[in-house]
């Protein structure tokens, strides 16, 4: 069993972006999902993903043999919410002539935060939803910014907004994103939302996308999640927290596991389900998951591999090969909770721009 040593790693929502760092003349990716950093002693090398991929109707802990875990592929479930999106956005064109518009800030000149713009630009083009883009000099003041942000609020053709992250170090990120109007943040990481998420008998306009996603692929994999015991490793704002709330809300006993937790492999080994949102290749071993659990795996984590044309393959939190031999499903990495945030995205778009017009 390999050692473990925790750290803090920070929880800004920059984790949800790939940063490329260069040590020793050698580019290495890395991206930091929740406030945990797991270093470990071994490589994992030998965790490599299982190609084979079978969507269920449900899933049954009891009626899994050793070694069959069943792949919850979130790209084919993606595409069926993208298809659905598109068909009641074709609809809701024709019926009141409005067209979902999603606008997307983008400040600074870094090359994979142009990257995802440009991704979410041809998702929404995918679906019929109207995107918008402002482009800002690196330089640009805080004031700048918070003029494009107040610009959108006052757009009725524009239903959500997202500033995409990290912003310049001499920006307040939390000023700025307070500021987008909680009626179109589609983000979700409004303080009020998030609030709304955590009471009971209260209702948050919007959901954080990757969470959304997790729980939407347990949803569609018809996985029950009440009276089931729930482990979230990692307590980001991003995806840790919420995806605990969520599974909260649908009457999971949840524990999270965080950089101060002590013997958090006997803790895991107790989950029905598993959320790994921490930043760090195979650090769930096949050891901490229990016969028959379900295990989402948020973390997309770069390794060497000489083998692979780009130098590097991703990986998730968990350890593939081995978790794929005692869960009875679990996601892949890639394709499977990545899929999901963008579509979530483009679902919280629709939805903003329903409840706005009040189309049914």
């Amino acid at each position: 069993m390999a050692s473990m040593m925790f750290t803090d790693c920070s929880s800004s929502m920059t984790s949800r972006l790939f940063h490329l760092n260069r040590r020793n003349g050698t580019s290495l990716l890395r991206q930091c999902v929740g406030q945990l950093r797991f270093q470990t002693t071994a490589s994992g090398r030998g965790c490599i993903r299982s190609s084979s991929s079978s969507p269920i109707s449900a899933i049954s802990a009891e009626t899994k043999s050793e070694g069959t875990a069943t792949v919850i592929d979130g790209k084919a479930v993606a595409k069926k919410i993208r298809d659905e999106i598109t068909i009641e956005v074709s609809r809701m064109k024709e019926s009141i002539g409005v067209v979902p518009g999603l606008a997307v800030i983008l400040v600074g000149d870094r090359k994979d935060s142009a990257t995802y713009v440009r991704n979410k630009k041809k998702a929404c083009d995918s679906v019929g939803i109207k995107s918008f883009e402002v482009c800002l000099a690196e330089d640009s003041s805080e004031e700048e910014v918070l003029r494009s942000v107040s610009g959108f609020n006052d757009d009725p053709s524009v239903h959500g907004i997202l500033v995409q992250l990290p912003l310049p170090s001499h920006m307040d990120e939390q000023n700025i994103l307070n500021a987008v109007s909680i009626e179109k943040d589609v983000d979700g990481f409004h303080p009020l939302n998030i609030g709304r998420l955590a009471m009971r008998g209260r209702k948050p306009l919007f959901v954080p996308c990757t969470p959304k996603g997790c729980i939407e692929l347990l949803h569609r994999y018809n996985i029950g999640i009440k009276g089931k015991r729930a482990v979230v490793i990692g307590r980001s704002n991003i995806v840790g927290m919420p995806a605990a709330l969520l599974l909260q809300r649908e009457d999971a006993t949840v524990t999270i596991i965080h950089s101060r937790t002590k013997n958090p492999e006997e803790i895991t080994r107790e989950a029905d389900i598993i959320i790994s949102a921490v930043g760090q290749a195979n650090m769930v071993r096949g050891s901490w998951i229990k016969p028959g659990a379900v295990i989402i795996d948020v973390g997309i984590n770069p390794v060497e591999d000489s083998s692979a044309a780009r130098g590097y393959r991703l990986v998730g939190d968990i350890c593939y090969e081995e978790a794929s031999k005692v869960a009875s499903a679990i996601t892949p990495v890639p394709g499977g909770v990545g899929p999901m945030t963008i579509a979530m995205l483009l679902s919280n778009t629709f939805t903003s721009a329903k409840r706005i017009h009040n189309f049914q």
